[in-house]
């Protein structure tokens, strides 16, 4: 049965899904103890722990660089959304992983800060919302924090993609790259192969048959719809060919007349749009002779 918090939670990411998730992570959850809503403060570096339930695994470490660089000049511009848990007094973050990271690698000892009262679960929903925001996860750190809300709150792909401002069908699709061999997963992950790549390779039965066509498309730099060729051929499946239609009976009595009147073979193919008059010879005597009966000189 769900909970009165879920419940509210989910009515919070309702409402900011259908405006864009413009108005921010704190409008879906309450400030923290007695202060003010929005207050910032300075929280020591030390006092914040990671989020145990981030999605995002991997930084670039030359942005990384620049943002502990900037941030050396001139201090943390943006603050911090921290969890105050309700269980404890300890500050777990929410957003601004690499803001605090750069922190650290800059040597201050506080940065500026605001503080939200937070649940395990709001902790994973307000992380990916956070990053899919800035479109900083990559395909599989997403489809890792929605499998965390189904597997542990038993969510519905339905009721993720209302808390995310997502889809189903995105949701779905997401969670299905996790059936992928490791390879492959990590492949996306370094950016060899897009979610694309990975959805196609999805359609072979084999985890090894889908490493090695993954070996494929990263050699040959097939692009999605290559690859999806490709797969179809390792499965058997043959893209059909269509038929040219059928001449209709006066399309044959004008070929005849045609053929009659040049001397030649001659194909009329009629489509939506117009159509084809192919007019076939044989030597090139045969062909000066129908430019001259064309041209009217015979």
């Amino acid at each position: 049965m769900e909970s009165p918090c879920l419940r509210r939670l989910k009515g919070k990411a309702e409402m900011a899904r259908r405006r864009g998730l413009g108005r921010g992570l704190d409008a879906l959850i309450p400030g923290g103890g007695e202060r003010a809503a929005g207050e910032v403060v300075e929280l020591k570096v030390d006092e914040i722990a990671r989020n145990p339930r981030q999605p995002r695994r991997k930084f670039d470490a030359d942005e990384l660089q620049q943002l502990t660089e900037s941030i050396r000049q001139h201090g943390v511009l943006q603050p911090l959304m921290i969890a105050q848990q309700e269980a404890g007094a300890n500050y777990v973050l929410i957003a601004g992983e690499r803001r605090l990271q750069a922190a650290r690698q800059a040597g201050l000892t506080t940065v500026p800060a605001v503080v939200r009262v937070a649940t395990d679960e709001q902790l994973l929903v307000l992380a990916l919302i956070e990053n899919l925001q800035r479109e900083d996860l990559n395909p599989l750190e997403a489809a890792e924090g929605y499998r965390q809300l189904a597997d542990e709150f038993g969510l519905s792909h339905e009721a993720i993609a209302d808390q995310v401002g997502k889809s189903r069908s995105t949701i779905t699709n997401a969670l299905r790259l996790l059936q992928l061999p490791e390879a492959v997963q990590q492949a996306v992950v370094d950016g060899l192969a897009s979610e694309g790549h990975a959805r196609a390779l999805l359609a072979l039965p084999t985890a090894e048959a889908q490493t090695a066509a993954l070996s494929t498309v990263v050699g040959r730099g097939l692009n999605v719809r290559q690859t999806e060729e490709l797969v179809r051929s390792l499965s058997g499946k043959r893209t059909k060919k269509r038929r040219p239609p059928r001449a209709s009976p006066e399309e044959r009595a004008l070929e005849a007349e045609l053929r009659e009147s040049l001397g030649t073979r001659v194909t009329l193919r009629s489509g939506a749009r117009g159509g084809t008059l192919t007019i076939h010879f044989y030597s090139s005597e045969e062909l000066e002779a129908l430019v001259e009966r064309l041209r009217g000189e015979a």
